[in-house]
């Protein structure tokens, strides 16, 4: 994946940018497969080769492609093809960051529905489909900034996981009690969302500073869900 996504990316570019683009994506791809491995157990090796958890781990792929072009911003670009202005990569670079994650979160209405209708819904596919989210929700917004496509602040919701995980941690630590997450009818339907915005957010077909005005409106109604979230766990609020 990383040799051939470098072929494409130095077609369009140089070997130089090509360079930068499949170092950032063979570290992300590193924790893709070594998340599975973890995770994998050593007795029951055939559920990772079970097709929804290939559709899924296929997500962290597309997801790690992404990552890459963190480190390939359109300036960049721009700045080492000697391109007049800047932001005016080659059109396959521009669309390329939208195209891998947006086949990432296609992906994503994919695998549940298979592992239903297959049957195989197994706890490493659980497990892959967390993380693979979590990753494509933090590599995401973190290219669309980069590319001047989003807003900073939009990465409050790249956070808010980390965040809501890291304040629950310290609350058991403490010894205090954090209760189950409760059943929520509008988690996933938001989550959805943000993936299906983020998607659009990183294509080039409007203009940033409405991309900008529309993020910091859609990132609310997902960031009052976690803080709900955490007020219940804890107890200050009912479910």
């Amino acid at each position: 994946v990383a040799a051939g996504g470098r072929a494409v990316v130095a077609a369009a570019t140089t070997p130089r940018v090509a360079n930068r683009w499949t170092l950032v994506t063979g570290v992300v791809l590193c924790y893709v497969v070594g998340f599975l491995a973890y995770h994998v157990d050593a007795n029951r090796l055939a559920a990772a080769a079970a097709p929804p958890n290939l559709v899924t781990t296929i997500r962290g792929v597309l997801y790690a492609a992404t990552a890459g072009f963190l480190a390939v911003p359109p300036s960049s670009v721009a700045g080492v093809l000697g391109v007049t202005g800047v932001g005016a990569p080659p059109a396959a670079i521009r669309w390329a960051p939208a195209l891998c994650y947006g086949a990432g979160v296609a992906l994503d209405f994919a695998d549940g529905r298979l592992a239903r209708r297959t049957d195989r819904t197994t706890p490493l596919g659980t497990k892959l489909d967390h993380a693979f989210d979590t990753l494509g929700f933090l590599v995401a917004p973190l290219v669309g900034v980069a590319w001047g496509r989003l807003p900073v602040a939009y990465l409050a919701l790249s956070a808010a996981r980390y965040v809501y995980r890291a304040a629950t941690t310290w609350r058991r630590w403490r010894g205090r009690p954090v209760g189950d997450l409760p059943e929520s009818r509008v988690r996933r339907p938001l989550a959805a969302l943000q993936m299906a915005f983020i998607a659009v957010a990183l294509t080039p077909l409007f203009p940033a500073v409405t991309v900008h005005a529309a993020a910091l409106i859609a990132v609310v109604p997902s960031l009052a869900t976690f803080g709900r979230d955490y007020l219940v766990v804890t107890g200050r609020l009912g479910a």
